[in-house]
């Protein structure tokens, strides 16, 4: 069903109840044989002033109801039929109640209340026979007012509820994405200082093979310009690489970022972990025992070689195991996991999958830390791909695959 605009809803209800209670002003006859006054042009002012201002209830909910309450006291004064009288002013009264401060809507209530004790008292005067005008009928109009009263505020208060919690539901989004952003920073920060490392090692490689090209060229020119082709294919890896560390440095925004966050604090790496020498698949061994020692069986399994590899590619897969088992320990709940690492001649791919009963965090849900996150910018870096999902059967699995040169190494 589709939402009515409120400005439409207003005019529709009141222009039924403008053109009802004109109508009714020259036509209504009482069931019980009261004799109103008959319908004359005052009596059509009268219903235009106390219906017309329905359609600014929401802008000026007391000013409506106060003129509403008025109205009721010249129907008093004049005896004019008018039936709608009733619905007029109970929208009044709902409208003052759900969108006006308490006092207001209060005071609403009690103009209202006012005018129809002062209509009942002067309609039982005038026709004593009616026995509607009691004081029971007189007690039921008043609750009824008091309901209508009520209910207004209900919605109000539930309306202002909901408003709450969509503007803490935006301002916990907003908190999210800044917590987001300034974890890719710390990550970025973290993955340049460790291309940083493996770009120092090719120019450190290339420093000791142009040194020793340079002596042997009086001696064996062959065999120097094979080390010139080697400190040639170093260096390109090492151009690949310094690419790759300016590209990682720049935020999203095209900014330059640095190894400080977004409030100028240092990340969580350490000073001797910045200094150490940045790990690879050679030392995924070291690694699986350090997780067996935390009690997280490991089997791993490896095809094909190593040889061609670039650093590059070679930490980002270290890593992302790495990663990918800490989520397991943290996540999964007691399992064993596996270990598959895939050397083919234009790619990487590994695949670690473990048999838990928890789902790791994702990026997109939670608080967001350096778990996947890291994984995707590592990989995303290379150009490559990672999937991650639970597997059929229980558990979850982690499968990236980092497309390389084999030339750059």
């Amino acid at each position: 069903m589709p939402d009515i605009p409120p400005g439409l809803l207003d005019a529709v209800v009141t222009g039924t109840l403008l053109v009802t209670g004109v109508i009714m002003v020259f036509t209504y006859t009482d069931p019980g044989g009261i004799d109103y006054r008959d319908g004359d042009a005052l009596g059509v002012a009268v219903v235009v002033a106390a219906t017309a201002p329905l359609l600014l209830r929401r802008r000026y909910p007391v000013a409506v109801g106060l003129v509403t309450a008025l109205m009721l006291l010249t129907f008093t004064v004049r005896d004019y039929a008018m039936p709608t009288a009733v619905a007029v002013i109970l929208i009044a009264i709902y409208s003052a109640a759900g969108y006006a401060r308490l006092t207001r809507s209060l005071m609403v209530l009690a103009a209202h209340t006012a005018s129809s004790v002062a209509y009942a008292l002067a309609a039982s005067a005038r026709h004593p026979e009616q026995s509607h005008y009691d004081a029971a009928a007189l007690a039921l109009n008043v609750v009824v007012l008091f309901g209508a009263w009520a209910f207004g505020r209900a919605v109000r208060n539930r309306r202002l509820y909901t408003a709450e919690l969509e503007d803490r539901a935006s301002r916990l989004e907003r908190a999210r994405e800044a917590e987001v952003r300034m974890a890719i920073t710390e990550e970025r920060s973290r993955i340049a200082r460790e291309l940083h490392d493996v770009v120092a090692h090719h120019v450190s490689v290339m420093t000791v093979q142009t040194a020793g090209a340079r002596r042997s060229i009086p001696r064996d020119p062959d065999r120097s310009a094979e080390a010139l082709l080697s400190v040639e294919a170093t260096g390109r890896a090492a151009l690949a690489e310094m690419r790759r560390v300016v590209g990682v440095l720049r935020t999203p925004d095209g900014t330059e970022g640095g190894e400080r966050g977004e409030r100028g604090e240092r990340t969580d790496r350490t000073e001797e972990a910045a200094l150490s020498p940045q790990p690879g698949l050679a030392e995924l061994g070291d690694l699986v025992a350090h997780m067996r020692d935390a009690g997280l069986p490991v089997q791993v399994t490896v095809d094909g070689e190593a040889d061609g590899v670039p650093l590059g590619v070679d930490l980002a897969a270290y890593r992302v195991i790495q990663e990918a088992l800490t989520n397991t320990i943290k996540h999964a709940g007691p399992s064993s996991a596996t270990v598959s690492v895939h050397y083919l001649p234009a790619e990487l791919r590994i695949e670690i999958a473990d048999d838990g009963y928890g789902v790791a965090t994702e990026l997109e849900g939670g608080r967001p830390g350096h778990g996947l996150l890291g994984m995707r910018e590592r990989v995303a870096l290379y150009g490559g791909s990672l999937l991650v999902g639970p597997r059929s059967g229980g558990g979850f699995t982690v499968l990236a695959t980092i497309p390389y040169d084999s030339t750059a190494v």
